[in-house]
C-alpha cells in the first residue's frame, strides 16, 4: 500500500472516531518500545500481549493525551477517569499500528489475503472506537454542565473540520 493510501485510510478513521484520536501513522519501523504499563483497575482487562509502537507514534499518542486532557479542563477529581480513558487511547493505537504494520507489504498478499487484512483492520477499529466511546462516557458522566458543553464544543468543531477534509 502507498503511503498515500495509508494517509486517506488514517484520515477517514479519524473522522469516524473521537476528537483526534489516533492512528498512528508515523513509522512503521521495526524499533519499537513497550507502552507504559497496564493501570492498577482498567476498564477492561487488558489483552494478554499489547502491541508495541514505535517510538515515534507512542510520542505521538502521549503529545495526543496531554493535549486532550488541557482541552477538556481534567480536574484532580476527574483524574481516574481519565486515566482509564487515555489508556484505551494508548491501547487503540498500538493496536491500530500493528494492524497497519501487518498490512505494509501488500504487495506479497494475494487478493482475498488483502480482503482479510483490511477486514482485520477495520474491526480492529471498530472495536477500538467502541471501547474509547464506552471510555469517554464514564469519564463524561464525571463532568459538570459546564464542562460537558467544552466536550461537546470539542467534538462538534473536531467532526465539522473532519467532514471537510478531501479523500
Amino acid at each position: 500500500m502507498k503511503p498515500t493510501v495509508f494517509a486517506r485510510v488514517a484520515a477517514t478513521m479519524a473522522a469516524l472516531a473521537l476528537p483526534a484520536s489516533f492512528i498512528p501513522m508515523t513509522a512503521f519501523a521495526q524499533t519499537t518500545t513497550p507502552m507504559s504499563a497496564p493501570m492498577s483497575a482498567p476498564m477492561a482487562a487488558p489483552a494478554a500481549t499489547t502491541p508495541v509502537m514505535s517510538k515515534a507514534a507512542a510520542a505521538k499518542v502521549e503529545q495526543h493525551i496531554n493535549t486532550l486532557h488541557d482541552q477538556l479542563k481534567i480536574t484532580a477529581a476527574e483524574e481516574p477517569a481519565w486515566k482509564q480513558f487515555a489508556q484505551v487511547m494508548r491501547d487503540n493505537a498500538a493496536q491500530m499500528d500493528a494492524a497497519f504494520h501487518s498490512r505494509s507489504d501488500i504487495s506479497r498478499m494475494t487478493a482475498p489475503e488483502n480482503m482479510q487484512s483490511y477486514a482485520t483492520l477495520a474491526q480492529a477499529h471498530a472495536d477500538g472506537v467502541k471501547n474509547l466511546a464506552a471510555a469517554f462516557s464514564a469519564l463524561y458522566a464525571t463532568f459538570p454542565e459546564a464542562q460537558q458543553k467544552i466536550a461537546d464544543k470539542l467534538f462538534q468543531d473536531h467532526m465539522a473540520k473532519a467532514g471537510k477534509m478531501k479523500h
